[in-house]
C-alpha cells in the first residue's frame, strides 16, 4: 500500500534467526495465487512457522506471541536470501510492518521491500544484537525510525545509528511514490528533455 513514510515510532516484533530465506517468509506454494491482496499474504507471512501442519496456530512462534507487536520486524542477518519472489515484500508489508530491521538484507529482496513501501534498515550487528537484548527486557521497547534524517534510535537505551538509502527510493517513500508516480510527478521535465534532444538533433 502507497503510504508516506517520515518518522515511525513503534514497538518491535523480534525475529533474532539468520538467513531467514523468501521460502520462509512466503512458502512457494503462495506463489500461484491470481491476488496481490495485501491481507492474503499478509496472513500467510511465515506460514509454516506460524501454523502446524493441522493449520492451528503455533504458540511457540513470535507473530502469535501477544507480548509483541508493532510496526518494525527486526531480524537476523542475512534476512531475505534465497529467490527474488517479490511476493515475499508484499507479505511483509500486507501484515503491516513499515519497516525491517537487520545488519545485512539480501539486495535483491531490499530493493523488493522499498519498492512495495517497507523501509530496510541496516544497522551494526552491535546495534543490532543491543536492540534485541532491549525488546526481549521489554516487550513495550520503542524504537524511532527518522528517514528524513536517516537514524535510527533505540528508545530504551538511547542509543542512535544513521542508515544508508538510494536516494531516490528515499524521495520515493517520503512522498508515497512508485517508479510510475515518479515518472508522471515528473512527465513535464521529460517531456522538456525531449523536444530540447529532439531540437539539437536536428541541427
Amino acid at each position: 500500500m502507497k503510504q508516506k513514510f517520515d518518522i515511525l515510532t513503534s514497538t518491535c516484533v523480534p525475529l533474532p534467526l539468520e538467513n531467514v530465506d523468501t521460502d520462509q517468509i512466503i512458502p512457494a506454494r503462495f506463489l500461484k495465487a491470481t491476488t496481490r491482496d495485501e491481507k492474503f499474504f499478509g496472513d500467510n507471512l511465515f506460514r509454516d512457522w506460524r501454523y502446524r501442519p493441522d493449520g492451528t496456530l503455533n504458540p511457540d512462534f513470535v507473530l502469535n506471541d501477544p507480548k509483541y507487536g508493532g510496526q518494525i520486524l527486526v531480524a537476523g542477518q542475512n534476512f531475505g536470501s534465497g529467490s527474488s519472489r517479490e511476493h515475499a515484500a508484499w507479505a511483509i508489508a500486507g501484515y503491516g510492518f513499515r519497516v525491517v530491521v537487520s545488519s545485512f538484507f539480501a539486495d535483491i529482496h531490499k530493493n523488493n521491500e522499498l519498492n512495495n513501501f517497507v523501509l530496510p534498515v541496516v544497522v551494526s550487528p552491535d546495534f543490532l544484537k543491543e536492540l534485541f537484548d532491549s525488546i526481549f527486557a521489554d516487550p513495550q521497547t520503542l524504537v524511532e525510525v527518522n528517514l528524513p534524517a536517516q537514524t535510527i534510535t533505540n528508545k530504551a537505551t538511547g542509543r542512535s545509528e544513521c542508515f544508508e538509502i538510494n536516494a531516490y527510493k528515499k524521495h520515493c517513500l517520503m512522498n508515497g511514490l512508485d517508479d510510475i508516480d515518479f515518472l508522471l510527478e515528473n512527465v513535464d521535465k521529460i517531456e522538456s528533455y525531449e523536444k530540447k534532444a529532439y531540437a539539437s538533433s536536428r541541427h
